[in-house]
């Protein structure tokens, strides 16, 4: 600190005021409210059209779901992650699988297999929003494989997916098609 910023705040000089900080601050609050950006209860601000992909793949490695193997969530109940060795592409996505069997039962199934909703969160799909679930948080419902944003949207939709998945049902061919624009 100089000797005269010193003497000034001894003699109780008010600070300067310093327009640099305020316009920051201003356009840091203005991107909150700009379009495609939300708030999720007890999350922060998140993007409400998480991606421009029918299928949530990485956008640097072109993998679904991170990499892990579908299958695995059927087979061991639990997320693993999938070899290059055992790889098909389906969807413009590449998916990778812990071994032949589980490649080959998908590449015949892939309907069957691929998280439901191209691993949106499907109860923010039933919200009318998408935001790309994680394979972290998953479900097993009716058969089908189920991926979420949240462990809160994950529990909501386990302890009674009939509504979340009738809701997400009816808004997902309008929002895959907002998807693909």
């Amino acid at each position: 600190m100089t000797a005269q910023r010193q003497e000034a705040n001894q003699m109780g000089a008010k600070p300067h005021f310093r327009p640099g900080i305020m316009w920051i601050a201003l356009v840091l609050l203005a991107g909150f409210g700009a379009p495609g950006v939300g708030w999720l209860a007890g999350s922060g601000p998140v993007a409400l059209a998480t991606t421009t992909e029918r299928v949530v793949t990485n956008r640097y490695s072109g993998l679904a779901i991170e990499g892990y193997d579908p299958l695995a969530y059927f087979v061991d109940a639990r997320p693993e992650v999938g070899l290059p060795d055992f790889e098909a592409v389906e969807w413009s996505a590449v998916w990778r699988f812990t071994n032949e069997g589980n490649r080959a039962s998908f590449v015949a199934h892939p309907e069957v297999y691929a998280p439901q909703y191209g691993g949106y969160d499907p109860v923010d799909l039933a919200r009318g929003i998408t935001v790309a679930g994680s394979p972290m948080f998953w479900t097993v419902a009716g058969q089908r494989l189920y991926l979420f944003a949240r462990e809160e949207t994950r529990d909501a939709f386990a302890a009674n997916p009939a509504p979340y998945a009738k809701e997400a049902t009816l808004r997902w061919p309008s929002l895959e098609d907002q998807l693909a624009q």
